[in-house]
């Protein structure tokens, strides 16, 4: 009985979690017109079919719903394989954060925690902006 309730607890667990929205990808044209623009970026280098990429996916779909003014872009590698290369990244999940001159300034190989991620944005893309938001 004790093990029939713990195997539904993780299941319905597992169903909840798994249900969460993931960020939702941005073509690499649209952000390259943000960089163009000289707007400071942070990039999630990833594949919507990868199991990191979608934890680190809802992740940053909860930090850009408490900051929407937050550049935070999802960039699916198996739709657009070229930006692997273009960036140089070797595995995924990846994130990328571009300075308003399109210079790299932090790169991160896994998954960063919601606290990390609200600390980096905060500590780059604020400071790299014009209007703090």
């Amino acid at each position: 009985m004790k093990m029939r309730f713990i195997t539904g607890l993780l299941l319905v667990t597992s169903v909840l979690f798994a249900a969460s929205p993931m960020l939702k990808e941005t073509p690499f044209n649209e952000v390259l017109k943000e960089i163009r623009a000289k707007k400071p970026v942070f990039l999630d280098i990833g594949s919507d079919s990868c199991f990191s990429c979608q934890e680190m996916g809802k992740i940053l779909y909860r930090v850009k719903k408490e900051h929407p003014n937050f550049p935070i872009y999802f960039i699916n590698v198996k739709k657009e394989r070229f930006v692997a290369y273009k960036l140089k990244v070797q595995m995924i999940p990846t994130q990328i954060i571009l300075d308003k001159n399109g210079n790299e300034v932090f790169r991160h190989i896994g998954v960063l925690s919601e606290e990390g991620v609200e600390t980096l944005l905060k500590k780059y893309i604020l400071k790299g902006t014009s209007n703090n938001r």
